[in-house]
């Protein structure tokens, strides 16, 4: 398909993808749902916020997906109501499954981010992970998380690409494209089908069209600056995990899944796990944001 031009388009492709990528979607990124997976997304959080872990009462979250986030943040105790958005019924319906799973109760609405369908200052908290890449309109998103959130209410996103990360990404991954052929051989994995991973073969077409973004730490800042909030801060995570997750995951990619064995499933999770200490312990908060290839914002509305 031709690539999508206007914002119109691009909301529709992202949709439509989402949708069709939701039943396989926790499989795929390795979605964990016990205490290994809530300390993944508390640090995360922790570390956009320069600190400390505080309560929330009434939360929102941007591009929930299946809801990794919210569920997980609402099991910690640490939102009291969760209201989780995306613009993918696939992926709403997803989200609610896991929440009916886990015993949970959340709020669930379709829509998009830059016409978000709630009352003026409603919410303590406004998150989301891994979505801002994917709006066309990111001012009129950031005018939108301003206006729902309380005075003193928290804006935090994690996980979007910055820019030179991304292309230093773009090594390990080449790297194991090429090596891929000989690591089949030596595991005995068949190759895999396009789209095995994310809803067949139309729906893997569309993959590469549903990122619009990559990020410089100060054009977020300037964003999140434009649109009224005060202390802004862009950290940067993940540089050894992010190389090593990449290789591994772009080698998974070229097999048929249920010929990856658990060996290497488990070398891959625990070899990620210790890089992401040596991240956290070494390197993040050393070196500049923009090395890393995940960016963290918070921000604050001014009381």
């Amino acid at each position: 398909m031709a690539a999508p031009e206007t914002p119109d388009e691009i909301r529709d492709v992202n949709a439509r993808y989402h949708t069709g990528a939701a039943s396989a979607y926790d499989a795929k990124w390795g979605i964990d749902w016990g205490m290994v997976g809530r300390d993944q997304v508390l640090t995360k959080i922790e570390k956009a916020l320069g600190g400390p872990l505080p309560h929330f009462g009434r939360s929102l979250e941007i591009g929930a997906g299946t809801g990794y986030f919210s569920l997980h943040m609402l099991m910690a105790g640490v939102i009291d109501d969760a209201t989780c958005t995306d613009i993918s019924p696939g992926m709403i319906e997803a989200l609610q499954g896991n929440a009916d799973q886990l015993g949970l109760d959340v709020t669930t609405q379709v829509c998009d981010a830059e016409a978000l369908p709630f009352e003026d200052e409603s919410f303590d908290l406004v998150l989301g992970h891994a979505v801002l890449h994917h709006i066309p309109d990111l001012n009129q998103a950031f005018a939108e998380f301003f206006r729902v959130l309380k005075p003193g209410g928290v804006l935090v996103f994690a996980g979007e690409p910055s820019r030179n990360g991304d292309r230093l990404a773009q090594l390990p991954k080449r790297a194991a494209t090429t090596a891929a052929p000989i690591w089949r051989a030596a595991l005995r994995a068949s190759p895999s089908t396009v789209g095995d991973s994310d809803g067949g073969v139309h729906n893997h077409d569309l993959e590469q069209h549903v990122d619009v973004h990559a990020f410089v730490p100060s054009e977020l800042e300037e964003i999140t600056d434009g649109a009224g909030f005060e202390d802004v801060h862009v950290r940067g995570e993940e540089l050894l995990a992010n190389w090593f997750g990449w290789t591994n995951r772009a080698l998974e990619a070229t097999a048929a899944p249920e010929d990856v064995p658990m060996f290497w499933r488990q070398y891959a999770f625990r070899g990620y796990l210790a890089l992401q200490k040596v991240d956290r312990g070494l390197l993040e908060g050393r070196l500049p944001a923009t090395i890393f290839y995940n960016l963290l914002l918070s921000a604050r509305r001014p009381a």
